[in-house]
């Protein structure tokens, strides 16, 4: 029977002490993960189950460092989290895995049903791939050996969730437990070998097959705990250099190195997966240069209907008010030589997919967190969606060029922006926005379009 890695998530251990992670109702994040953690690892225990508890004072890199080096065939990781959201009304469970994983999918159901049988008040959020996240994937669903979960448990913000994590949370720890010691004895293992006994032989990886933009690749790669991996030449071939990125994680088996097949998305490779041929589809960027895929001024890529199909997939109700949204972009964008492609998944992240927040109310049509100017609202109004995609696309122009507008003037607070001094999406972070993973959020959109548009 394989161990079992847990890990009470929260905004992670800087400057020698444990960051919070969500405040809310006089209790953090850390506080109320670290006590189910440990009710969770007492009940494994007391079913004879081995647990490996991670440590509560290491950021979230080394706790990837510490799994790591400790795993063995077999285990698996879960790491615990409390929600949080502006809107108190947001509740409920949900587990994440990594994306075009069938296997890790059907874990983080069986996860997620053993909690909401042991608490059935909890609302059911759903099992997502962790690409949803804001930045397009999830740390430890991606960069752990062992095959790796990560569960939300429920919001902290919302007082009924709150409630029943403080009251209950044995019945917590129990339904947590259960999911763990099914997925655990569901997994194939390896036994250490006793004192005095035979070596085993070591294990035999199923062969895949691999494709490249529509061609068979001549070598196969191996499925490895429901994983991919493909062989590092192959990653050579794309012209991917790997070797100063410490979180792909390589494996050597029979004299072959390989590495898994989904790490390469953050190298702009799009990876998916075919099923009934157990094939791995790999497609470079082909018709998008990478030297310019995060440039700002420029031509963007996707049609109006690849435009809309991507915002319907993210909010099935998201051009009811704005049906003409796509078209709006494409032909603002071509007008001052702005991505309008950029400017949509910007678009896409400021407003949630149209679904907007409590400080912007869709009648504003503004679709990108415009400041007004003066003492008045916060935010700034358009007198239609146009105006607004408008005056959008002119405020990314100040940052990114020079050159002069070619329409009139419509974007409040172009003349405080110093011009040119963001030509490139990761210079907004700390600029249009105080996040500093702005526009890495962006880009993961920017991916996801691409790849949802098959443009790689």
């Amino acid at each position: 029977m394989g161990r079992i890695f847990i890990s009470a998530g929260h905004g992670g251990y800087e400057n020698g002490a444990i960051d919070p992670g969500a405040i809310a109702g006089d209790t953090t994040e850390a506080r109320e993960m670290i006590l189910l953690r440990d009710l969770v690892v007492t009940e494994l225990r007391s079913r004879a189950l081995e647990v490996l508890s991670v440590p509560d004072d290491l950021s979230q890199s080394d706790t990837m460092s510490w799994i790591n080096a400790r795993w063995r065939r077999g285990d698996v990781a879960l790491e615990l989290h409390a929600n949080a959201n502006a809107f108190p009304a947001a509740r409920g469970a949900r587990v994440y895995y990594i994306a075009n994983n069938d296997e890790r999918r059907q874990n983080a159901e069986q996860m997620l049903m053993a909690l909401l049988r042991r608490v059935p008040m909890l609302s059911n959020r759903g099992v997502k791939p962790d690409t949803i996240a804001e930045r397009g994937s999830l740390p430890f669903c991606r960069w752990l050996i062992s095959p790796s979960l990560l569960m939300e448990v429920c919001f902290l913000t919302n007082p009924d969730d709150r409630y029943l994590l403080q009251t209950r949370r044995r019945d917590f720890a129990i339904g947590i437990a259960d999911g763990l010691e099914a997925w655990s004895q569901g997994t194939e293992l390896s036994e250490p070998v006793p004192p005095g006994s035979s070596i085993p032989e070591p294990p035999t990886y199923p062969p895949i097959n691999i494709n490249i933009n529509g061609q068979i690749y001549g070598e196969q790669g191996v499925i490895i705990n429901g994983n991919a991996y493909i062989p590092i030449d192959l990653v050579d071939s794309f012209k991917v250099d790997l070797s100063q990125d410490p979180d792909i994680r390589r494996v050597s088996y029979r004299q072959v190195v390989y590495v898994k097949a989904i790490d390469l998305r953050e190298h702009q490779i799009s990876v998916s997966w075919d099923g009934e041929t157990r094939t791995v589809l790999l497609r470079s960027i082909l018709q998008i240069c990478p030297g310019y895929i995060d440039r700002i001024m420029g031509y963007g890529k996707t049609s109006e209907v690849q435009l809309l199909m991507f915002l319907k997939g993210n909010h099935e109700k998201a051009l009811l008010d704005f049906p003409d949204l796509p078209k709006l972009y494409r032909e603002e964008g071509a007008i001052e030589g702005v991505n309008y492609d950029i400017a949509f998944c910007q678009m896409c992240l400021e407003t949630n997919f149209l679904r907007f927040g409590s400080e912007i109310d869709p009648v504003q049509n503004n679709f990108a967190g415009l400041g007004a100017i003066g003492g008045g609202a916060s935010a700034a109004s358009f007198p239609s969606a146009r105006i607004g995609v408008r005056a959008h696309i002119q405020h990314l122009k100040a940052y990114a060029s020079t050159e002069p507008l070619v329409g009139e003037l419509v974007a409040p607070r172009f003349r405080f922006v110093a011009r040119g001094v963001a030509p490139l999406v990761g210079q907004l972070s700390g600029r249009w926005a105080a996040d500093l993973d702005y526009g890495t959020k962006i880009m993961a959109l920017l991916l996801r379009l691409y790849e949802s548009a098959d443009l790689f």
